[in-house]
């Protein structure tokens, strides 16, 4: 396999990204240049470079327009717009109450009160940064309030605030299934929960930990009380019935996913709008108009990925990144007398993963390498949505590590503080989520596919 027009395109890219190119418009230059390199000026030495590059322009153009075909991506902005009615309608405040008297009366309970609220959350919204400036700018000044320290209180906030990702709806798992093209986005999500939730409880026992050594929450204790829990259980009901009426309808047969994200967004308007009144119609008006401009800067990135992908199947590119991963596993299993390649080549994604989400933000690179990595996956005998949650937990990571971490700057800018100040507490909460991410890639695979299976998916 000749890999130089890998080295070209990644060079392309990464210089492109360090002259600060928007990274939609630096995959898209970087696929057009090595479509006209490599693919069309081969196929017509005749023409002249320019030619084959004004050809290469044409086709990019209707690659991208026949990715956005897939009717899948319409759950995209709808469960964008359904999370900011959620987060602008108050929502946020109902959950972080409701997980309060859950667990707030633990020693140390507003760390997991903090966890908690952001697995609720994220189970509305699915989007890791509405997650993190919706609780983290109520909880980040409680828990500083209440001797937590700021920098702890931030580290904690991003890393819990990517759980949106794990628990349904997630848009990280729309845009896997959109990707792969052969799995159910349905049968994604009912796997997501046992990851989501595993990750959950590790950075709860992580904080509860810190809390006990550093003798924090001292002064936050309360007693724990039935008839609060009913309370607030009665005032959160109906934001945590939308994942019960989304993934409920799904299951049921009575919606497609598509579908689903728009009865959401019917849901979040009504109750944001008739019975609590948080929003008015001017403020949905500005909602709209800010989801559409995140929804066309997501397509255009779709778009543009899915092209970058389509050039690297066309040189075969995924194969024999397949073929090399799987040798190099054989012969390092061999030489380390392991009973099976997988777990070296699985190390060795996971390794990869991490390192891209470190510079790379999630869509684009769950977009470019999940075509890569499918066929190492196929190779290996896995299950697309157990590897599609292997690569979603990796970017999690990522989503929190500089210098492209997105929500580790949300955070920094919420919490007022610097991303050097909080790398020492982010530390502990690395550790459990590598950790979690260990158990989720080399647990049996039964593990993960059970709900799917007991819910009639294979």
């Amino acid at each position: 396999m000749d890999l130089s027009p890998v080295f070209v395109l990644a060079l392309l890219f990464f210089l492109l990204a360090a002259l600060r190119i928007p990274i939609a418009y630096g995959i898209g230059i970087a696929t057009v240049l090595t479509m006209a390199v490599y693919i069309l000026a081969p196929a017509n030495p005749t023409h002249s470079f320019w030619y084959a590059l004004t050809l290469a322009s044409q086709q990019m153009c209707s690659k991208m327009t026949k990715q956005l075909e897939n009717f899948t991506l319409i759950c995209i902005p709808f469960f964008i717009l359904a999370g900011m009615l959620m987060g602008k309608g108050g929502l946020a405040q109902r959950l972080i109450d409701l997980a309060n008297v859950l667990v707030g009366w633990i020693p140390g309970g507003l760390a997991l009160v903090n966890v908690l609220s952001c697995m609720f959350f994220g189970a509305i919204s699915g989007a890791a940064t509405a997650a993190a400036s919706s609780t983290g700018s109520f909880l980040i000044p409680l828990m500083e309030k209440e001797n937590y320290g700021r920098e702890y209180s931030t580290a904690l906030t991003v890393c819990s605030s990517t759980l949106g990702l794990l628990i349904p709806p997630s848009n990280a798992m729309i845009v896997y299934a959109v990707a792969q093209g052969n799995i159910s986005i349905a049968a994604i999500f009912i796997a997501g929960f046992l990851p989501g939730a595993l990750m959950g409880l590790g950075l709860m026992a992580m904080a509860a930990i810190i809390a006990q050594r550093r003798c924090y929450g001292t002064r936050d204790k309360h007693s724990f009380s039935i008839y609060a829990l009913w309370t607030q259980l009665l005032r959160a009901c109906p934001s945590l019935l939308l994942v019960i009426i989304v993934l409920g309808g799904i299951l049921g047969g009575y919606f497609h996913a598509s579908e689903a994200a728009v009865i959401a967004v019917l849901y979040t308007m009504v109750l944001t709008m008739v019975v609590y009144r948080n929003v008015s119609f001017r403020e949905f008006y500005e909602l709209v108009i800010r989801c559409g401009i995140i929804t066309a800067f997501i397509m255009f990135l779709v778009a543009v990925s899915l092209a970058m992908g389509w050039v690297l199947t066309y040189l075969d590119i995924p194969q024999g990144v397949s073929k090399a991963l799987v040798s190099t596993g054989i012969s390092v299993s061999s030489f380390l007398h392991l009973p099976s390649e997988k777990i070296v080549v699985l190390l060795m994604i996971n390794i990869i993963l991490i390192i891209v989400g470190m510079f790379m933000d999630q869509t684009p690179a769950i977009l470019i390498f999940t075509p890569i990595f499918i066929p190492v996956s196929n190779a290996l005998g896995m299950h697309p949505i157990h590897f599609g949650l292997i690569m979603i937990t990796n970017l999690c990571i990522g989503l929190c590590t500089p210098p492209v971490g997105t929500v580790l700057f949300v955070g920094c800018g919420i919490g007022n503080t610097t991303v050097t100040k909080i790398t020492k507490p982010l530390l502990p909460f690395f550790f459990v989520m590598i950790l979690i991410l260990l158990v989720i890639t080399y647990v049996p695979e039964s593990w993960i596919m059970w709900l799917p299976h007991l819910c009639g998916y294979n």
